[in-house]
Order: structure tokens, then sequence, then C-alpha cells
């Protein structure tokens, strides 16, 4: 569970980033947050990973208060949350898959098994075949797909993604998004930052709108989407009975 209560982040120069925002991330949930530039969205992936300080208010992931965190302890936050970029902070003078040995390595897998965990996970984000490229050779696409490789590889039970389709065009960004569903599905909480407010028709999970720092909509679709899945069971259920009927 993640918790941001009543968070308000401002800087030196006295620019409010975010104001009194309060929300809540089970596991499991597909978060989308979008906002315009400078509405707080990156500001929140770096609260949580600890990367910054509210100046009000208290972040609880999994029942620790990262006010109170203790310094040793923030490397072990991080580990359970992935970061995705949108510059993808990809080592470029390493391939696709030593970037993601890399990532394993700081992690401390097992160094026996990294082979095989390096196989699987660029199976699961659709580079397989491409462990000795470079990312000087990879398409915007690929790029972002070996971002996300790498922050998932230590199985991280959160991953967040700021604007990961923010360079992209858009049939690859529904790729990138289709991805993010995919991890998701596989049980990873998921939280999207993104400006394009295009992906939120394809969400299969949450909906927070930031302005100037504020919360100013929130939707969620997960229960839309329960109410479709048991409308096509109970269709199914309906179309069996009258098959039976006819026979």
């Amino acid at each position: 569970m993640i918790d941001f209560i009543h968070i308000s982040k401002s800087y030196p120069n006295g620019d409010i980033v975010l104001d009194d925002i309060d929300f809540s991330v089970s596991p499991g949930d597909f978060v989308i947050i979008t906002g315009k530039s400078g509405a707080g969205k990156t500001t929140i992936g770096r609260l949580l990973l600890r990367d910054l300080v509210p100046n009000k208010g208290r972040i609880v992931v999994d029942g620790e208060d990262l006010n109170k965190i203790k310094p040793q302890n923030i490397p072990l936050l991080r580990r359970k949350i992935g970061f995705a970029f949108q510059d993808f902070r990809i080592i470029p003078d390493k391939t696709v898959g030593e970037n993601i040995v890399v990532a394993l390595e700081v992690a401390g897998y097992d160094s026996k098994k990294i082979p095989t965990k390096v196989k699987h996970i660029l199976d699961l984000v659709g580079l397989s075949g491409k462990e000795d490229l470079f990312p000087g050779q990879l398409s915007g696409g690929e790029l972002q797909r070996a971002s996300i490789a790498r922050s998932i590889a230590g199985d991280p039970p959160i991953l967040f993604a700021d604007e990961p389709t923010g360079n992209l065009d858009k049939d690859t960004s529904v790729e990138i998004f289709d991805l993010l569903q995919k991890i998701n599905s596989d049980g990873t909480t998921v939280i999207m930052a993104t400006h394009d407010v295009t992906l939120i028709g394809l969400n299969i999970g949450r909906h927070i709108h930031l302005e100037k720092g504020k919360i100013v909509k929130e939707e969620d679709f997960t229960e839309s989407k329960k109410d479709s899945k048991r409308k096509d069971k109970n269709d199914e259920k309906e179309d069996t009975n009258e098959d039976k009927k006819i026979a």
C-alpha cells in the first residue's frame, strides 16, 4: 500500500509543486497520473523514491513512514520501486543485456540465475534477440522497452513510469502502454505519469489528474471493467443455456 497523506512540496524559490494532495494506491493497482508539464507528476515519483522530502504531510510505503526512514534503509526502499525514465537512463556503452545484468547485480540477484533472468525479461518486454545491441542501435520504442526492462529486473512490487511515451509516436505509445498493462497483470503495481490524455481511455485502473499541484479529478475504471467481465460471463451462460434448450 502507498499512501500520500496531505502532501505539499515547494522549492526554495517559492514555487509550489504539490499542494495538499491526498491519495492511496493498493497492491496491484494501475494508476495513471496526468497533467501538464510542471503539474507535479515527476515530483510524486521522486518523493516516492525518497529522492525528495515533502514540506508537509506523510508518505507511507508498506507501512513505513518515509519521513522517519533511516538513511541506510533508503536503498532497500528503492529496491521495491522500479523507475522508468522518459530519457531512458540506459548506460550507453553497455549492451541491452549488460544493462539488465547491472540492474540485477545491484539488486543482489544470484549470479548463476542471471542469464536465465535476462532472457525472461527480454522476452517479457519484446526485446528477445536484441540483448547484444547497444542503445545507439535501438529505436525510441526499443529504448523505452529496455528502460522498463532494467527497471523491473529486480522484481520490484512497484513500477513508476515517468512519461514513458513522451517521445514516441502514437502506435509505439500504445505498444508501451500495453506492455505496462501486461506487467501490471503479472502482479506489479504500476503508476504511470503522463501528459498524454489519449491513453486514459485505454486504462484498466485509475486516473488522477493534476493541475498546478492539486488533484482536480479522480476516476476509477476498475469497477466498470469488473462489471463488463461479469456481463460477458452472464452472456456466455445465457448463450450456453439457449444452446441446451435448442439441443
